[in-house]
């Protein structure tokens, strides 16, 4: 019953946009910090972005700033990743991580936190 969902995935042209949701069922994501990750076939997983649970705090991908945007909204109990200037490199499954923590800021090795909650995921691809 407590659960991630990640929706907004599709097929998009490079230059273009996706937004993504992760929405949370079963629990609120208020005390959470949520990180987005991608992983496509083959490669190694990597940490997208990051925001605290506040939502006062940020972080991303060094190939993504500029391009994306985290952000949440609690009334929704959904974060969000707003995608612009979409490259085939970004071409990846995404999947959302929700870990317990009030007081995180999303800096220091924030891509190694331990998980408590894993979305199944939802495809982007950029292609032309």
């Amino acid at each position: 019953q407590l659960q991630l969902v990640e929706s907004g995935g599709g097929l998009v042209q490079p230059g273009g946009s996706l937004k993504l949701s992760c929405a949370a069922s079963g629990f609120t994501l208020d005390t959470y910090y949520i990180r987005w990750f991608r992983q496509a076939p083959g490669k190694e997983r990597e940490g997208v972005s990051c925001i605290s649970s506040s939502g006062t705090y940020v972080n991303y991908l060094d190939s993504v700033r500029g391009r994306f945007v985290i952000s949440r909204d609690k009334a929704k109990n959904t974060v969000y990743l707003q995608m612009n200037s979409l490259k085939p490199e970004d071409t990846a499954m995404y999947y959302c991580a929700a870990t317990s923590g009030s007081n995180y800021l999303c800096s220091g090795a924030w891509v190694t936190y331990a998980t408590d909650y894993w979305g199944k995921g939802t495809l982007v691809t950029v292609s032309s």
